[in-house]
């Protein structure tokens, strides 16, 4: 009896419930989200045309950004995507900076900076705040699709392409779909 139980047991186990509180999680709505959003997500999933899912990615979008906990904060996301398009990146993360700092809790501050240390081409500090957007926010395909461009760019591509399968999951109509690596004789 002891031998059933042993250690190779108990780490099959705890495999299993690590797997299991992983799918929980990928079915269970993050704790923040609205019954709009789980709407824009279901639609987004099964949109019938690459239209129909563009309008429904920009509603998820407005909702993210609409999600900021204050006015201030949404005028500084704001601001600072008004600097990134203008090439400001410094200007743009300094605001990402302080917006991150007084909402912790807001996934788009940190999506935002992370994809502007991305573009200032500090990787590592990119993926370490696409992991906190993701924490707060795990159907956020677009830090999704960031986290595996940056997997690839840095030459892990097995890992890269398994993020990017899983954007794809969350919004089949997603542009970076075409960087999926597909094997020879296999339609995905």
């Amino acid at each position: 009896m002891t031998r059933l139980f042993g250690p190779a047991f108990r780490q099959s186990a705890g495999l299993l419930l690590v797997a299991a509180a992983l799918c929980l999680t990928l079915l269970v709505p993050p704790a923040g989200a609205t019954p709009e959003q789980d709407a824009l997500f279901k639609a987004l999933k099964n949109a019938p045309t690459e239209e129909d899912a563009s309008r429904i990615e920009d509603d998820i979008w407005n909702s993210w950004l609409d999600a900021a906990p204050s006015p201030e904060i949404r005028q500084k996301v704001d601001e600072a995507m008004r600097r990134r398009d203008g090439y400001d990146f410094q200007g743009a993360k300094e605001l990402l900076d302080q917006v991150v700092e007084e909402a912790a809790d807001y996934s788009e501050g940190w999506n935002q900076r992370a994809f502007i240390l991305f573009l200032q081409g500090n990787y590592e500090a990119s993926l370490e705040d696409i992991e906190r957007a993701l924490a707060l926010e795990p159907r956020h395909f677009a830090a999704l699709s960031g986290k595996a461009i940056i997997l690839m760019t840095l030459g892990r591509v097995e890992a890269g392409q398994e993020v990017l399968r899983e954007a794809v999951g969350i919004h089949p109509f997603l542009k970076e779909r075409d960087m999926l690596i597909k094997p020879q004789g296999v339609d995905l």
